[in-house]
């Protein structure tokens, strides 16, 4: 009897825990679609991109003129002067290349840029999932836009709407 309700008693113990958790999904895409500054800010992050990547193509450009007219007056340039105008060329090709770096590169203009823009977003977003999460309850809130591993879920347990309402944005 003793080891009956000793039994009993873990079972109840490890069932309410179990039973207890609540989880919730939300779609990371689909919220930031229905937030307008994040289009806002995507278009112009779109915008300066464009502009700093004509602005590289455009050295690029000079550094292939400036070989081509080498390549074309090589035979009537002294050997001073084809080293003078091959580190003009290899200077303006590490310009563009340094150019593209700085714009571009993992550090670069760019990615500050979009860091400035989209991290506000992302905290006000962060907040009002936590909000909801705290409301209703949930221990854990899945992103289904970047799982992978998601096969099927309810959408019953999809707080998106519940977010976008929580940022001011009815869907």
């Amino acid at each position: 009897m003793k080891k009956t309700f000793i039994l009993m008693l873990l079972l109840i113990g490890a069932w309410i825990p179990a039973a207890a958790q609540k989880f919730a999904l939300v779609d990371m895409e689909y919220i930031l679609r229905n937030v307008p500054s994040y289009e806002m800010a995507n278009e112009q992050l779109n915008q300066v991109s464009q502009r700093w990547e004509k602005e590289v193509n455009e050295l690029s450009k000079e550094a292939e003129t400036m070989y081509k007219n080498y390549q074309s007056d090589m035979v009537f340039l002294t050997d001073d002067q084809k080293k003078k105008r091959e580190e003009e060329i290899v200077a303006k090709e590490k310009e563009a290349t340094d150019l593209r770096y700085t714009y571009f590169g993992p550090e670069g203009e760019l990615y500050k840029k979009r860091q400035s823009l989209m991290k506000p977003i992302q905290e006000d977003v962060y907040n009002a999932v936590k909000a909801v999460a705290e409301e209703k309850g949930y221990q854990a809130v899945f992103d289904r836009a970047s799982s992978q591993s998601i096969v099927f879920a309810s959408p019953r347990i999809d707080v998106s709407n519940e977010v976008l309402a929580k940022l001011g944005y009815s869907k």
